[in-house]
């Protein structure tokens, strides 16, 4: 049984009450919620809440929700508390709640490699930069994977540094930049050993939990897209949010 998770944390640091925020008359979680319904694999879509709002929004349209503790941070840890529970979850969805567009079918790519490789426990996903602000901002997290496409690094930071480009448009056209769009895909039990481990000094110093893993030898496979995504994360995140909604997604809906 493949079962995606949500965790959406409403004390966000950068963007309180993220989940509730709203786009084109529906809270983003909403969004998020029903933009996963589209994928073919997933069986079950679970929403982890840290909050009782967010919870009764969460039911009201719909959505199987978990209460998890406060005390939880982390989106993965938030999900392997969920996950736990979950007797029959082989394959377990990590579905951003900040990423309201995210496609069925890039959900399903993500999936694909653990369906037909059993060597692979963990995925990812990652689309080639194509503007100067992706690559500039810290916010959208960089990722460099090897020949087999395992990641080697993620960072905030533009990797690779391409020390021949004298601007950031020659960085952008003359290598293979790839930002990391944050949906993941893990085997259960590789999930569960993750979360077990203490966080890391590479993870605390780029803030991104999954340097965890690839510090203590935990092979994430890079699924490479066509499919571009919108991380929200910031207030300006938001409103590129909401103009991205009306411009492009509005009419589709009604």
């Amino acid at each position: 049984m493949i079962v995606g998770i949500i965790p959406a944390r409403f004390a966000s640091s950068r963007l309180l009450g993220k989940p509730l925020a709203d786009i084109g008359g529906k809270p983003m979680i909403q969004h998020t919620y029903e933009s996963s319904l589209k994928s073919k694999l997933i069986n079950e879509i679970i929403i982890a809440v840290d909050d009782e709002k967010v919870a009764k929004v969460a039911r009201n349209f719909g959505a199987k929700v978990v209460i998890t503790p406060k005390e939880i941070m982390t989106g993965s840890d938030r999900i392997a508390f969920v996950a736990k529970t979950l007797s029959s979850a082989k394959i377990i969805v990590n579905i951003q709640g900040d990423e309201p567009f995210i496609q069925g079918d890039m959900i399903d790519q993500a999936i694909e490699p653990l369906l037909f490789d059993k060597s692979v426990n963990v995925t990812t996903l990652a689309k080639r930069i194509e503007t100067i602000y992706e690559l500039k901002s810290p916010s959208i997290p960089k990722v460099v994977f090897d020949y087999q496409n395992n990641a080697l690094y993620f960072s905030r930071s533009a990797i690779p540094f391409v020390r021949d480009a004298k601007t950031n448009f020659e960085r952008i056209n003359n290598a293979e930049i790839y930002k990391h769009i944050g949906l993941y895909v893990y085997r259960k039990d590789s999930l569960l050993r993750f979360t077990s481990l203490e966080p890391t000094d590479l993870e605390k110093t780029e803030k991104l939990e999954q340097l965890r893993m690839l510090e203590n030898g935990i092979k994430i496979k890079v699924v490479v897209t066509e499919f571009d995504n919108l991380a929200i994360d910031t207030p300006e995140d938001l409103e590129r949010a909401r103009i991205y909604y009306n411009r492009y997604i509005r009419n589709n809906e009604e």
